[in-house]
């Protein structure tokens, strides 16, 4: 699959994941139902910075796993979003500005991430890409759940 056809592939997946959350979003009507979670402006816009970060590398899988690179998309996974990229992140820095619950989405994303990098080698060698699409669509969840259920102020 050339170059354009993955990259069109990966916008067509995220942007549909966006219209879909969009449109549950707006369900509740105008009012953020979210829960407002405080943080220091200069920590706010790292966090944000880091979430791009994580949408960029879930582009960065799909288009591995659209040319069947599983090993490549298993090591995106775990170096940018999984349970080794924590420091990176600055994690421990961040997570006691929040809530548990968002703690417990943020720890889901990262193992699920891990998780799916497990399951993106194994495909390399069984063929066993619903699965690893399956462990993928976990971590999608996770951060799906958090921006869902928590807002940043």
């Amino acid at each position: 699959m050339s170059r354009l056809a993955r990259f069109l592939l990966g916008g067509l997946v995220l942007g549909s994941a966006a219209l879909a959350f969009g449109q549950h979003s707006h369900e509740s009507g105008s009012r953020d139902a979210r829960i407002a979670v405080a943080f220091p402006a200069e920590l706010k816009q790292y966090t944000l910075s880091n979430m791009r970060d994580h949408l960029h590398a879930l582009a960065q899988i799909q288009g591995y796993l659209a040319v069947h690179d599983f090993d490549r998309a298993a090591d995106v996974a775990e170096f940018q979003l999984g349970m080794s990229s924590l420091s990176l992140h600055g994690a421990h820095e961040v997570a006691k500005y929040m809530p548990k619950g968002m703690q417990d989405a943020g720890t889901a994303m990262h193992r699920s991430a891990s998780q799916f990098a497990v399951a993106a080698k194994e495909a390399s060698v069984d063929h066993d890409v619903p699965r690893a699409l399956g462990a993928l669509n976990k971590v999608t969840q996770a951060c799906v759940g958090c921006h869902a259920g928590y807002r940043l102020e």
